[in-house]
């Protein structure tokens, strides 16, 4: 008797680090998290925009909109507020 397959059910996410940078130089950078589509809600509305946050310390980083530094990279505001971080 043939026996169907069953596919094998993908890994499971790794868990969110506290604090995690899209920037592939930073040392907060996590490839295998990006894997995975993160969305991060900060105070209480969610935000597409971030570019790097710390849930612990409670701030996010956002680009000051086109304006770059000296090499290329965007200009970063920091906002305080509360910070939570999901998988979609």
């Amino acid at each position: 008797m043939d026996t169907p397959q069953t596919q094998p059910s993908p890994p499971p996410p790794p868990p969110l680090p506290d604090r995690l940078a899209v920037d592939p130089t930073s040392r907060y950078h996590v490839a295998a998290v990006f894997e995975h589509d993160v969305g991060i809600r900060f105070n209480g509305r969610e935000r597409r925009d971030v570019e790097e946050y710390c849930v612990s310390e409670g701030w996010i980083k956002v680009a000051a909109g086109k304006t770059v530094d000296r090499r290329g990279r965007p200009l970063l505001l920091t906002l305080k507020g509360r910070v939570e971080a999901f998988y979609r």
